[in-house]
């Protein structure tokens, strides 16, 4: 066990930092620069930017600090003499004047200080086993409307074996990296011509086929119906959905004929007009109305990330509009949904959570209980463990979060479900309740997927490229042994296509170990051999992608075999 915690060493490795990064360039204002949950970052305003190779000279001269075994100490300074000591730095002096008291935290090691709260190291000499990651843009507090900040961000471990680890792990992660996957399998691409706007190539876009197809699926299952909303709508609407005020600054707008739209954000108010088009009576109600809508936000180009953070992109909405006592059921519903989902594209390890009433929430009290309520017993009646993030709900209802543990340990945050009691009210939504009164419905707001291409992008990683037979783009490749296994080829290339498998015939002459090399290298998961036995019996060798065959198979067996998979 280490008496230090690792937030100690994180937060100790990040005085290492800009102590190195003073003694090198000493013009550089330090700002801020605490632990993370990755490991450590500071943020600086140097006079020249940096540049990556600066960080081979950074990490040099850190470890000439680790050399020199510097003692870590900390004692409270008047705030009159932290004053003087930043006189020339106007981010500390912030920080000074808004910390509470008439004394501040002073770090020292060697001839180096830093503004701090105390919790470190004994010494620099226990910093040894650092990295530095790369260097980024940031701004002061996090508010782009305040000075551009350069941030150096690394990690630190205790030993050398758990660097080793993570540089490892960092290593399989670059190799799995869903945009590497996406140009070596012909999925997708980007061009200058639309920064953040993905190009779907035939066989990524066969993936989200069949995506799409298996959440409707499940849509039919649970009497949704499937709904489609204009792209562009009035910036009015907008205003009175709340987005216009909340994310005008990611929204792309338009002028038709002297009339501002917008292009939408979000699929939300679509479903409350098409609601609303008559009447509803509480027979109809839960009225589930789903639709895939393609939505577009002004994504910052720093935050882009291949399929992960996009400008424009497809929710798996839907729209539950029912009375307040159905809550709790179609919060259940919605739930398996979920887990059959994430079961199907082998999720074994979900975190629930549940985010509940902030300090300024519409709607009263008791609406708020009962609906936590239901999304609590939902939950407790799978047997599901959760946790609470009090007071991180939306202003308008609770809502439960979903987070998946990918095969290499991460954690993605992708479904939510929402109870929603501000929208109803905004669109003045009602149904006659069996009393003959107007009552107002309560919305869930549900996104399964959430992003498609950005679940997408999560399981081209999940699954090292190697999508499953009822996922992959091409399910099968057929290859004979030699040309003269060709006319049976095309035979069995139309019954596998007729049968519903996304099947190749593959017609060039290469030897058979080039043409499984390559079906190999393009992640096939059939690859149907056939020479001459093959062709006399009418039968063919199925060999997988990791390598295992099974011979002599019938073609109805083997239909039948494909179309299970598929199921």
């Amino acid at each position: 066990m280490h008496k230090e915690t690792i937030k100690e060493l994180r937060h100790s490795a990040a005085h290492l930092l800009a102590h190195a990064v003073s003694e090198l360039f000493p013009d550089t204002l330090l700002t801020i620069g605490p632990a993370t949950e990755e490991g450590f970052f500071y943020d600086l305003l140097p006079k020249t930017n940096f540049k990556e190779e600066d960080l081979i000279k950074i990490t040099k001269r850190m470890k000439e600090i680790v050399d020199r075994n510097l003692p870590l100490l900390h004692r409270e300074i008047p705030k009159s003499e932290a004053r003087a000591l930043y006189k020339n730095n106007p981010f500390k002096l912030e920080l000074i004047d808004q910390i509470p008291g008439e004394t501040v935290g002073l770090a020292t090691q060697g001839n180096f200080y830093d503004l701090c709260r105390g919790g470190h190291v004994a010494t620099t000499g226990l910093l040894k086993n650092f990295k530095l990651l790369h260097i980024s843009g940031s701004y002061w507090r996090a508010d782009k409307t305040k000075q551009a900040l350069q941030r150096i961000s690394g990690v630190i471990f205790f030993t050398p074996e758990e660097l080793q680890q993570y540089e490892q792990h960092k290593e399989e992660l670059a190799l799995y990296d869903h945009r590497r996957l996406g140009k070596q399998l012909d999925l997708f691409s980007f061009h200058e011509e639309g920064v953040g706007f993905p190009f779907f190539h035939p066989k990524g876009w066969a993936v989200l086929k069949v995506m799409t197809n298996y959440m409707r699926t499940l849509h039919e299952m649970h009497n949704y119906q499937e709904i489609s909303t204009p792209t562009m709508l009035s910036d009015e609407l907008w205003k009175r959905s709340g987005h216009y005020e909340h994310y005008r600054d990611k929204m792309y707008f338009s002028t038709i004929d002297e009339q501002t739209y917008a292009i939408k954000p979000m699929n939300c108010p679509g479903a409350m007009l098409t609601y609303n088009v008559r009447p509803r009576s509480y027979r109809e109600l839960p009225l589930k109305l789903a639709e895939f809508g393609h939505v577009h936000r002004h994504e910052l180009s720093g935050v882009l990330h291949g399929l992960m953070r996009v400008r424009a992109f497809t929710q798996d909405d839907a729209h539950i509009f029912c009375m307040p006592e159905q809550l709790e059921s179609e919060i259940s519903v919605i739930i398996r949904i979920l887990i059959s989902m994430l079961k199907k594209f082998n999720f074994e390890v979900i975190h629930w959570a549940i985010a509940t009433k902030p300090a300024t929430a519409l709607g009263n009290d008791t609406l708020w209980e009962k609906a936590t309520s239901a999304l609590q017993h939902a939950l407790t009646n799978i047997g599901a463990s959760y946790t609470i993030k009090e007071g991180e709900g939306a202003f308008y209802g609770p809502k439960i979060e979903v987070n998946i543990e990918d095969s290499m340990g991460r954690l993605w945050q992708c479904g939510t479900i929402q109870v929603d009691f501000f929208q109803p009210e905004n669109f003045d939504l009602t149904y006659i309740a069996s009393s003959g009164k107007r009552e107002r419905p309560v919305v869930i707001h549900q996104a399964i997927y959430g992003s498609m291409e950005r679940f997408f992008a999560i399981i081209l990683e999940h699954y090292h490229g190697n999508l499953p037979f009822w996922l992959a783009p091409i399910q099968a490749r057929i290859m004979t042994i030699t040309d003269e296994q060709q006319t049976y080829a095309q035979s069995v290339y139309t019954q596998l296509k007729s049968a519903g498998i996304r099947v190749e015939l593959e017609t060039s002459s290469d030897p058979i170990s080039g043409k499984i090399k390559a079906a190999q290298q393009d992640r096939i998961p059939w690859m149907i051999v056939l020479g001459n036995k093959e062709a006399a019996a009418q039968t063919a060798t199925l060999r997988l992608l990791n390598g295992t065959q099974e011979f002599g198979i019938p073609l109805t067996t083997l239909i039948e075999k494909a179309q299970k998979l598929n199921i």
